[in-house]
């Protein structure tokens, strides 16, 4: 959908479990990338693929094989790198794949039953302590700040997309799960990775369990994942900012005028705008322009996504948000949130409505324990046949700083040593490469470009991108044999620069 691009590889991303299904056909590799466009890729746009999920809808395609899946985080340290977390991807029969056609990822929910239901009640019982959860139990995640693309370890702090992603399809699966409760607040992510959030939420309501969302304070990514919920309640003061979506930036070449330091840049490609905020005091006209555009498509399907959930017109809900929202009534009235209540009324509506006594609490079991639950307990886990997911975020450089952190940006070296083992392991049938990098250095990004494709010599590769695969990023994903992104995801290559201070 992002247009200003010198490439138009800009598509729909798919995920572990649709990607087995691409595995049934025969493992050749083709000798060029292949990137597909949205209309292409899938049958429906409008049903984005999905994440990991035990049950997928029949789209001429088969899979031929029971896959699990192990992560490979870019930033972790040695000792984080011995415990890496596996995912684990099901596989489920269907037609031959015939054509050229990927799967739309779209799920279908089947509730377990018979033998199967008997099986996961029985791993219940011999669970680990800390994956016991109480029957009629409500998962509640707190979804604000940052949320990081890579796997955390049960020590780390912070919001893990993959985490947020695989606790609602354990909860969509888990009999002790009856409902979610999302509290929302201002979120500090791209928009990738609301859109991968949302489409996850849409995936739960599939199960027919309730989810309800509590937003004290909203901004337009707030609103936009929880419209995909049942229902939205909101206290008397909470901070509603859906005024429309605004860019900024600083420029520091009058600092540098007057400090007498002249910054050389070069650069190919018009609207490739990185070395501007050195050489320029105001926004250039090619960098205003990029911006605007990009602006206009997050608002545009921003709008058309509202106004869809709410069953509204786009025009309605546009005029709405121009004249500006200022008080919580305001939105009760035209429908956008369900009632005004504070937190402690929502739970005791929950309560009511799960038949808990007023004396005794709503059980309840938090994001970070209900991360500590295994797929395997709940009969998601898949077979020995293993795919590589090689997750690697940030800003792109060929070697440790001495002065950077353990888990900052992508580090060439380390990239290129777990590509090489994926390609001289047996284990691994396949690999993912999940990108979230604006770019960096250029020969880092060579030099994991020729490590993927060298893998895909030999195996299966897709590179998978999350809010951004730009410049370095993109670079790195041309060497898969096909390239699959969100609807929102920035992406492409627009140019290169260069330069260096001239004191």
């Amino acid at each position: 959908k992002l247009l200003l691009f010198h490439t138009a590889h800009s598509t729909p991303r798919i995920h572990p479990r649709t990607f087995t299904s691409i595995l049934s056909r025969p493992l050749s590799v083709p000798s060029l990338s292949k990137c597909h466009s949205p209309s292409s890729l899938f049958p429906s746009i409008s049903s984005p693929a999905l994440h990991p999920h035990p049950h997928l809808q029949r789209q001429n395609f088969s899979f031929s094989y029971s896959f699990s899946t192990r992560a490979f985080d870019d930033s972790s340290s040695s000792a984080e790198t011995q415990n890496e977390k596996e995912e684990k991807v099901g596989s489920q029969s269907g037609e031959k794949f015939e054509t050229e056609e990927y799967p739309s990822g779209e799920v279908e929910y089947e509730k377990m039953s018979g033998w199967r239901s008997f099986v996961v009640k029985f791993k219940m019982l011999i669970a680990f302590p800390w994956e016991r959860v109480r029957k009629g139990s409500v998962l509640t995640m707190k979804l604000r700040g940052q949320i990081s693309d890579q796997l955390k370890s049960r020590f780390s702090s912070g919001l893990s997309l993959p985490q947020i992603c695989e606790n609602f399809v354990k909860a969509a699966y888990d009999p002790r799960i009856s409902g979610v409760y999302l509290h929302m607040e201002p979120l500090n992510c791209g928009w990738g990775k609301v859109e991968e959030i949302r489409r996850h939420i849409l995936n739960f309501k599939k199960s027919g369990k309730f989810i309800i969302a509590y937003i004290p304070a909203c901004g337009e990514k707030e609103y936009y994942l929880a419209c995909a919920c049942e229902e939205i309640y909101a206290p008397p003061s909470a901070y509603f900012s859906l005024y429309g979506l605004t860019v900024q930036a600083s420029f520091l070449g009058g600092v540098f005028e007057k400090i007498g330091i002249e910054p050389q840049v070069q650069r190919i490609g018009k609207y490739k705008s990185a070395g501007d905020q050195l050489t320029r005091k105001t926004m250039s006209e090619e960098n205003c322009e990029m911006l605007t555009s990009l602006l206009d498509n997050i608002y545009g399907n921003w709008l058309d996504v509202v106004s869809s959930s709410k069953g509204k017109k786009r025009e309605d809900v546009e005029n709405f948000i121009n004249e500006g929202i200022y008080k919580v009534e305001k939105l009760k009235e035209e429908g956008l949130i369900t009632n005004i209540h504070y937190d402690d009324q929502v739970i005791s509506m929950l309560k009511e409505r799960l038949g808990v006594p007023k004396d005794k609490n709503l059980l309840m079991v938090d994001y970070r324990k209900y991360s500590k639950v295994r797929k395997w307990t709940l009969g998601l886990a898949g077979g020995r046949d293993q795919i590589a997911v090689i997750r690697a975020s940030g800003s792109i450089s060929r070697v440790r700083s001495p002065l950077s952190a353990p888990s900052s940006g992508i580090i060439a070296e380390q990239i290129n040593e777990k590509i090489r083992s994926v390609r001289e392991s047996k284990r691994y049938k396949a690999a993912i490469i999940r990108i979230d990098s604006p770019g960096g250095d250029a020969l880092a990004s060579d030099l994991m470009w020729r490590e993927i494709r060298l893998l895909a010599e030999s195996k299966p590769v897709i590179a998978s991108m999350s809010d951004v695969a730009a410049s370095g990023g993109y670079y790195m994903a041309m060497a898969a044999g096909t390239i699959v992104a969100e609807n929102l995801t920035l992406t492409g290559s627009i140019g290169v620069v260069t330069g260096e201070p001239t004191l």
